[in-house]
């Protein structure tokens, strides 16, 4: 606990220190919001199904303090970037005048956003803020990271909230944490024009130390389950391919309208209404109507969703059996690979390499199609997992991956 606590407060000396390089004064507040591992639950959270993330000690730093004027001016130190724009071009047609509170909103992506690449998910959050009638303020926003960008541990959300929970301090509103995960989901999808559903932001908004969310995604409920690894001698070690991805050019959204089709096609809300018994008859039905391809996407689902209710259930047995956790994250792998096909070939040697090694199991994190496995690892056998990996990429000529072990942690908060 004491060196966690040591590495924030390191953060936000730092990124005060910046904050006054970069824009003169002193910040008013400093706020974090973590990263996320997603234990397992992949690609059911747009389904509206379960998911079983925990936040980890990798998170976005935002230093800020208000403007007089409407002007919002947000850095990005990794990238040495800066964006400036006046918050009245934020409000424009096209855009849902309040959406708190809405049901269902319209998550369509906007035609013209005001800004696009990175500097589109801070300021998009700024925009949803405003459609939804908070009354944000002009603003100097420093951003700086420690959540790997491109690696599957969601450095989007982390930053989206991040910035959100700066604008609400700055401009002297609240958020709570479940408006903070609704809207910076929202900025995603419809400034972002990044399809995704609320695991990523629900992670970094609702996180806890020593625990894993079980969240039901369509009614937003969230029960902290217990994750006491070390009390096993073990550890979920985060292997990053350094495969990079963007969910806006790969086939995420592909995945996402196929799994909206067949669920329109089955006469269902979501896939997440289709039980285990009732798959293979769902299956044949989708194989001969949409493909077979569109079948295998509802398999994934069906199969995944009742993966994270069994994962949850031997969490609460005594004692914790980790060999069957690890073999739930490998059936998840599998899925992923085989049914929904989003894994990469640096991500099945992973995981592969990892179980060879000794690991009770390992799994893919995140989107897919690169970015980081997760691999549950008696500490024991540490070393000897990450050897064999670093010697299997370098035998297939990979870029050389990095690790480190995954500590479940607070969710977004004040810091300074």
């Amino acid at each position: 606990m004491g060196s966690v606590a040591s590495v924030v407060d390191d953060a936000r000396q730092e990124v005060e220190r910046s904050f006054v390089e970069q824009f003169g004064g002193r910040p008013t507040g400093v706020w974090a919001a973590p990263g996320r591992v997603n234990v397992i639950g992949e690609h059911t959270d747009y389904n509206d199904g379960f998911v079983l993330p925990m936040a980890i000690d990798r998170a976005c730093y935002a230093a800020a303090a208000p403007r007089e004027d409407r002007i919002l001016r947000i850095h990005a130190a990794q990238l040495g970037e800066t964006v400036e724009l006046s918050l009245d071009a934020l409000v424009g047609p096209g855009s849902a005048a309040d959406t708190r509170g809405a049901a269902d909103p319209d998550m369509t992506p906007l035609a013209e956003p005001a800004v696009t690449g990175w500097a589109g998910y801070p300021v998009g959050v700024a925009w949803i803020l405003q459609q939804a009638g908070f009354p944000v303020r002009g603003a100097d926003v420093y951003l700086t990271s420690t959540v790997p960008v491109g690696s599957g541990l969601s450095s989007s959300a982390a930053l989206e909230c991040a910035t959100a929970l700066a604008l609400a301090g700055v401009s002297e509103f609240e958020l709570s944490t479940a408006e903070l995960a609704l809207h910076t989901q929202r900025a995603e999808n419809i400034y972002a024009g990044v399809p995704c559903g609320p695991l990523d932001q629900m992670s970094s908004a609702f996180g806890q130390d020593g625990s894993v969310l079980f969240i039901d995604t369509r009614s937003g409920e969230v029960k902290p389950q217990p994750f006491d690894l070390a009390a096993e001698n073990a550890l979920l070690l985060v292997i990053d391919t350094r495969v990079s991805h963007a969910h806006g050019e790969n086939g995420y959204a592909d995945r996402r309208s196929a799994c909206e089709r067949s669920a329109e096609f089955l006469g269902v809300r979501a896939l997440r209404d289709i039980s285990l018994s009732e798959l293979p008859e769902s299956f044949a039905k989708v194989s001969v109507g949409l493909g077979e391809t569109f079948a295998r996407r509802v398999r994934h689902v069906v199969t995944e969703d009742a993966r994270v209710e069994q994962f949850v259930e031997i969490l609460h047995q005594e004692p914790v059996s980790l060999p069957r956790l690890g073999h739930r994250m490998m059936q998840s792998h599998a899925s992923l690979r085989d049914d929904y096909e989003v894994s990469a070939p640096e991500l099945d040697l992973a995981v592969a390499t990892a179980v060879a090694a000794g690991a009770h199991g390992a799994r893919m994190t995140g989107g897919g199609f690169g970015g980081s496995a997760i691999a549950l690892v008696d500490r024991d056998l540490l070393s000897d997992v990450q050897d064999a990996v670093v010697a299997a990429f370098a035998e297939h000529g990979y870029t050389e991956p990095q690790f480190f072990p995954a500590v479940a942690s607070a969710g977004a908060h004040r810091i300074a």
